[in-house]
């Protein structure tokens, strides 16, 4: 065998051995890859507590609760010191800054916020009805990030509004339902607009075994 032909399978073994262990590492990685997901890390020095309103929640309108219970993967048991991040648009459906931000709310925007469960598994946000994207191309929804205890973050499905003309059957047939169904029901309870949302830690979730 000449140095050439030697070469080669060399090369092709050395590059199965790196493929295998890139796909090793992911599948260690829970929820599979997230792109902006360490925003959950972000609230800086805020102490987190079961319930926490966003900025806008005074100017806005409609006003929004959203609230619910996080559970351990039986369904039943809640979970205690899980982490919940959500962000969403303003009512314009533009993902509003200030100017002057860093890390991911450059592209989170304001419109943010974090919990952290209690024994009881509650989360608590107030904050306002985001708006469509401006050419319509989604429906109306807040984006979320869970990060419980011993795992990494990752991404559930979006909240999303029953009564949205812009949410099509196509789009409610192709969600993943990860942590359960995000689409929300709202009600006025209180005065307020509220939807409720529990979620399943590792329901639909890939690699969380």
């Amino acid at each position: 065998m000449d140095l050439k032909n030697s070469i080669i399978p060399l090369f092709l073994l050395l590059l199965s051995s790196i493929l295998g262990s890139c796909q090793s590492q992911d599948s260690k990685h829970v929820g599979g890859s997230c792109e902006g997901c360490e925003a959950i890390f972000e609230y800086k020095n805020k102490i987190l507590t079961p319930v926490d309103t966003l900025p806008g929640f005074q100017h806005h309108e409609p006003k929004l609760k959203v609230t619910g219970t996080v559970l351990k993967r039986d369904g039943k048991t809640p979970a205690q010191n899980v982490m919940v991040y959500i962000y969403h648009t303003n009512r314009q459906g533009v993902y509003e800054t200030n100017g002057g931000e860093t890390g991911w709310a450059k592209r989170h925007g304001i419109y943010r916020g974090w919990v952290k469960t209690g024994k009881d598994g509650k989360y608590t946000f107030y904050t306002f009805r985001p708006g469509a994207y401006p050419d319509g191309g989604e429906p109306e929804h807040i984006h979320i990030t869970i990060k419980e205890p011993n795992k990494n973050e990752y991404y559930l499905d979006e909240y999303f509004f029953d009564d949205d003309v812009l949410l099509s059957s196509e789009r409610r047939n192709a969600a993943e339902n990860r942590g359960g169904s995000g689409i929300v029901h709202p009600i006025i309870e209180s005065g307020i607009l509220t939807v409720r949302r529990n979620i399943i830690l590792g329901k639909n979730i890939p690699y969380y075994d």
